[in-house]
Parts: C-alpha cells; structure tokens; sequence
C-alpha cells in the first residue's frame, strides 16, 4: 500500500492535494470528513474544531500517537479489496506521531504552507455558514492553539509535523501553478 500523510497549516491548500491526488484513484481519507465527524455525530457531540481535536487527543492516550493514521488505513483495507486505489492519501496531520507512522509504513509525509493573509481569505470564502466566519486574530489565535502541545504530549502538535516532511509546497500563487507544483514535486503524470 503506497500511503501519502498530508499537513500543513489551515487554508494553505491540504485538501487541492488531496483531492488531486482522488483524481489518479488515490482514496482520500479527510481525518475531519471521514473520521472525527461520523464519530461526533455517532457520540451526540457538535460538530466543533475543539471536539475533532478532543477526539483525535482521546484515540492517541488510548491507542497510540499514530491513531488516526491507523483509523484511515483501517477504512482503505475495508475499501480497496476490489484494488481500484494506488494508494491512501491522509489529510490533514496534526501531530508528530502520525507523521511517524506514516513513515513507519512506508510512506511520505507532505508539507503544504501560504501566507497567512491568504489562507485567510481562503477559508473566509468558502462560505461555510456565519458561525465559522472568524476575524483575522481569532483565525491566528485558533491557529496557534493548534501548532503546540497544551499539557499533554497527545494533543494537536501541528508545529512538530513540519521537520517531519519529506516534500514541502507553497501555496501563493495561482490555482494551477499550485497544480503544477504540486504534479511536479509528487511526481503525478
């Protein structure tokens, strides 16, 4: 199983990798989409960042740093038995141990960056309802929660996935010179 762990910061372009990738018959498993949501909702819980990161938190003190990771391979094997996947494309890492077992499995670990302006004013319009419209500071602030250890060393850690990258892209520019980067630097036909 060829296996791609995706990271980086918010709105810098995770998902146009991801999806790029679904497109040449790579299952895209979105840790929030695939995992951390049908959980919530199976547990009664809102559908909230701060749940999604308790969550993912909960599954790493009980079964290892790289859970999530785990939880995505998991659902790759009970889809891939007709062999119409290449490969598992993870995303979004947020936390040192999954990149490391992304690795311990083979695989490579992407690292996905822009300007924060820019990603802001990407997630701003994506027009995800009025509750999720965040100002600028409370977009860093939330951010910055996110980027280190707060107490235990199995919460979100999105700074410690960065020195873990195999493959770095920046995401300033256009749509398709980002499509561009992106088919050169993992080698896409």
């Amino acid at each position: 199983m060829k296996i791609i762990g995706i990271a980086g910061t918010n709105g810098s372009g995770k998902d146009t990798v991801s999806n790029l990738l679904a497109d040449r018959a790579w299952l895209f498993v979105s840790a929030s989409d695939d995992l951390f949501i049908p959980e919530l909702k199976k547990r009664g819980l809102p559908l909230e960042r701060d749940k999604m990161a308790a969550l993912s938190t909960e599954w790493r003190k009980q079964l290892g740093m790289g859970a999530v990771i785990d939880k995505a391979v998991e659902l790759y094997e009970n889809r891939a038995q007709n062999g119409k996947y290449r490969g598992l494309v993870i995303s979004s890492l947020r936390h040192p141990g999954e990149a490391d077992r992304v690795h311990e499995l083979g695989g490579q670990v992407v690292w996905v960056d822009a300007d924060p302006k820019i990603r802001y004013e990407r997630i701003n319009s994506r027009g995800q309802g009025a509750k999720d419209q965040k100002s600028y500071d409370q977009f860093l602030a939330e951010e910055e929660a996110e980027m280190s250890h707060s107490g235990s060393k199995a919460t979100l850690s999105v700074a410690d996935v960065k020195p873990k990258a195999d493959i770095f892209l920046e995401n300033n520019g256009s749509i398709e010179d980002f499509k561009k980067a992106i088919q050169e630097k993992l080698h896409l036909a």
